[in-house]
């Protein structure tokens, strides 16, 4: 006769401590490359996703500067508005159109990419084309050179990544986690009582069936 398996509340409430400590698929850690891809759009054109290479990629929890190289598309004419997008994290958090050549400024773009976290979590990425800072040109004076001359390519864009760090308290998300926790337990508990019932259902009905075939004692008058 098979051994009827029996679910213990330690059992239980083991299995459900190690679940919650089972890392995220998408978690970080410090010092971790961020992949990113990039799309580039021009003349009614988009060329497809391709991988941006570990050196240009944010580095989780690290804020920094890299000149990112665009290269010159295929058919691409001076006159032409160039934007580029980007898709960030295992997540794919997406960054809109962000216009870098072409724009109404006369100074070299920067993109400046802002990274929300939390523990090992990417929260969110939000980025705009700003105007390169005058220290930065200062430096690297052949930037605004090539970048204005339209024989130069490929083309340099300095990225700036800060990250801030979220600390508060996910209200909503914590509530989520928990329903679902009451779920999985009242789940358990259930199949729990029922094992217990029918042991206990069985017991009672081999009994009284027992009781029930003893012959009574003969009435003495």
């Amino acid at each position: 006769m098979a051994k009827k398996a029996v679910i213990s509340f330690p059992m239980v409430f083991s299995i459900l401590f190690v679940l919650s400590l089972r890392p995220s698929a998408a978690s970080y850690r410090p010092g971790d490359i961020v992949p990113m891809s990039r799309m580039g759009q021009y003349h009614s054109m988009r060329t497809p996703w391709h991988d941006v290479i570990g050196k240009h990629c944010p580095i989780f929890a690290v804020n920094r500067e890299v000149l990112m190289p665009i290269a010159k598309p295929t058919g691409y004419t001076g006159a032409d508005a160039y934007k580029i997008s980007f898709q960030v994290g295992r997540e794919k958090y997406f960054i809109p159109w962000l216009l870098v050549i072409n724009r109404k400024s006369t100074e070299v773009p920067m993109i400046d990419v802002h990274l929300t976290y939390s523990g090992n979590d990417i929260h969110g990425v939000t980025a705009k084309v700003i105007d390169m800072p005058h220290r930065y040109i200062e430096l690297h004076q052949d930037i605004r050179k090539q970048f204005w001359d339209p024989e130069h390519w490929p083309k340099h864009v300095l990225v700036r990544y800060t990250w801030e760090e979220k600390s508060e308290i996910d209200v909503a998300g914590g509530f989520y986690v928990l329903f679902a926790s009451g779920l999985v337990l009242s789940f358990i508990l259930a199949i729990y009582v029922l094992q217990s019932s029918q042991d206990k259902l069985a017991r009672f009905v081999k009994e009284t069936i027992a009781e029930s075939s003893v012959p009574g004692e003969a009435k003495v008058e």
